[in-house]
């Protein structure tokens, strides 16, 4: 294993912390249960409407994004998504080099839940 690849964990690696859920299994995974749920879209797409007990962090703003994530547990999942399914990709990405084991996407993104 590279130096590289032991600091940074292999792309493998961060493919197995992300899972993809389509709508009707996100919808299961989340219902009844207290998850860390995150809206990674922008504030104003947040205010236009937004999953039941989502918190709203912008991955567009990389130091307030860290940050607000400090307060999340790394070993639990958390459960992201935009308003596509890109943003939410790439955030989860971030999350898993900050050191969460598991980031569940939300296929197709806000997008597809309404």
């Amino acid at each position: 294993m590279s130096f590289l690849s032991q600091l940074f964990g292999t792309k493998s690696e961060t493919l197995k912390a992300i899972k993809n859920l389509n709508v009707a299994e996100f919808k299961m995974a989340i219902q009844g249960k207290k998850v860390q749920l995150v809206d990674v879209r922008t504030s104003s797409e947040f205010g236009a409407g937004h999953i039941k007990n989502a918190a709203n962090i912008d991955v567009f703003n990389s130091a307030a994004f860290e940050k607000k994530f400090e307060k999340y547990q790394k070993e639990s999942p958390v459960y992201v998504y935009c308003r596509s399914g890109a943003r939410s990709m790439s955030a989860a990405k971030k999350l898993v080099k900050m050191g969460f084991t598991e980031v569940v996407n939300l296929k197709g993104g806000y997008s597809a839940w309404s």
